[in-house]
């Protein structure tokens, strides 16, 4: 089979501090909540089968349509339950790079996601997978998804990826499970060609309820593992839902960019790209049209079509006050990494019940506070 080179990389190093305001630089978009898995972190307690009300076709394109109106339109990210559940999954990538919209896909590791689905993900237009890795072996990921088989069929998808010529960002749970197994996990992935290791830590929310979270002393040990690999890894490392990995990174670099504004440019490796998180930045969207600030922060805050997904974004009061790190209580209101950091909105609402509380899971104390 005949494959035409292409660029697997994310055009997102244009987006700036001020676009925040009007455009996310990530809508993810959750084509089904149908799965054949049951992770034991589930954000969205997938089922087997889809929704009666899941957006159809024709609603899924009017969406597409209405995301490339943006003033600085979104990576659009194709997420689930697993999205090859969805007849029409490759009708609605054609469709939104037709927009010049830049697509990526969640597929989950199932039968479904064999090489010939990922060469028509491929072909229709996807510029980047996600796959999920959990554990740097059968034992510990097998566990955590709920099946047998899962790791040795992840890894195939990962080996047909990389033979697609298919840019991967692999996303990793830590958990209480694997926390201990960073070291190996950033090894493992260093032999199997992927642009990037999104570290996820865990949000009490959805099955992940049952999952037991890190402490923030222990998060503190963690960003010192993730940034040794950053330095050295032939990928690059981000995290996801711990922004105050970025003060880390600050702060061994001796602080550059440090900036009451905002940071100017992206940090490091051009991971974390300028402090977005929960609704800075960030949309996400159920499989039915509920709009949130993210996936995990289920404060609904409109409904497509009934509501524009561009004036929810814009105009919305959460998104807009969540975008105000100058409004978050306690100690992440004072801090002075607020603008680049600003805590996981989405934990310190499934902990506290207040999306502006402080980050639950953060052992930094800020200058000038005792």
């Amino acid at each position: 089979m005949n494959l035409t080179p292409r660029s697997t990389t994310m055009n997102v190093h244009d987006y700036k501090y001020a676009d925040f305001a009007h455009s996310p630089l990530m809508f993810y978009y959750e084509v089904t909540q149908a799965c054949d898995l049951v992770c034991k972190h589930c954000r969205a307690s997938a089922q087997p089968t889809a929704h009666p009300s899941e957006l159809t076709t024709h609603q899924s394109k009017t969406l597409i349509d209405q995301l490339s109106t943006f003033r600085r339109p979104p990576v659009l990210v194709m997420t689930g339950g697993d999205p090859l559940k969805r007849p029409d999954l490759f009708e609605l990538i054609r469709h939104a790079t037709s927009t010049g919209l830049q697509v990526a896909l969640t597929p989950s590791a199932t039968a479904l996601a064999t090489r010939k689905a990922l060469y028509s993900a491929r072909e229709a237009g996807v510029s980047r997978l996600g796959i999920s890795l959990d554990g740097p072996d059968a034992k510990s990921h097998d566990a955590f998804r709920g099946w047998q088989g899962s790791y040795d069929r992840t890894l195939r998808m990962l080996d047909n990826a990389l033979e697609l010529e298919l840019g991967v960002q692999v996303n990793t749970t830590i958990t209480r499970r694997n926390f201990d197994q960073i070291d190996e996990m950033a090894e493992l992935l260093a032999t199997r060609g992927i642009a990037m290791w999104s570290v996820f830590f865990l949000v009490p929310i959805g099955r992940g309820v049952g999952e037991q979270r890190i402490t923030a002393d222990e998060y503190e040990v963690a960003f010192e593992r993730l940034w040794k690999h950053a330095q050295s890894q032939p990928y690059a490392v981000k995290t996801t839902e711990a922004p105050h990995y970025r003060r880390y990174v600050l702060q061994q670099q001796g602080n550059p960019q440090l900036n009451p504004k905002g940071p100017t440019r992206p940090s490091v490796g051009h991971r974390a790209p300028l402090g977005a998180g929960d609704g800075k930045g960030v949309m996400f969207m159920s499989h039915t049209g509920e709009l949130y600030p993210a996936g995990f922060l289920p404060l609904k805050c409109g409904r497509f079509p009934q509501d524009s997904v561009v004036d929810v974004y814009q105009n919305h009061p959460t998104f807009r006050d969540l975008r105000d790190s100058d409004r978050f209580k306690g100690k992440c209101g004072i801090c002075e990494y607020r603008q680049i950091c600003g805590g996981s909105r989405s934990r310190a609402y499934a902990v506290t019940g207040d999306p502006m509380e402080s980050e639950p899971d953060c052992a930094y104390v800020p200058t000038g506070t005792t």
